[in-house]
């Protein structure tokens, strides 16, 4: 996984881009290919991490106000 989700995004940006021109060689064409798939799934890791940690302000059938995971599933991960 990149160091940052920016890092991961602007490298599956570049390779993008590269594809896009059309004047890579099959096997450069190959290898940026699987580059960019990787920084797409590095993107989709952080994303996934990051959808477990927000907070939602909902309130309760009393009308209280309380914090509720976006994912449900991350509370059981504490």
């Amino acid at each position: 996984m990149s160091d940052t989700f920016e890092e991961a995004l602007a490298l599956l940006e570049q390779s993008v881009e590269r594809l896009e021109t059309g004047d890579l060689k099959l096997e450069e064409a190959l290898s940026v290919f699987e580059k960019g798939i990787a920084a797409s799934r590095s993107c989709n890791k952080w994303l996934e991490e990051t959808r477990k940690r927000v907070q939602v302000l909902t309130t309760d059938e009393g009308g209280e106000f309380r914090l509720d995971f976006l994912d449900s599933d991350a509370d059981d991960d504490e």
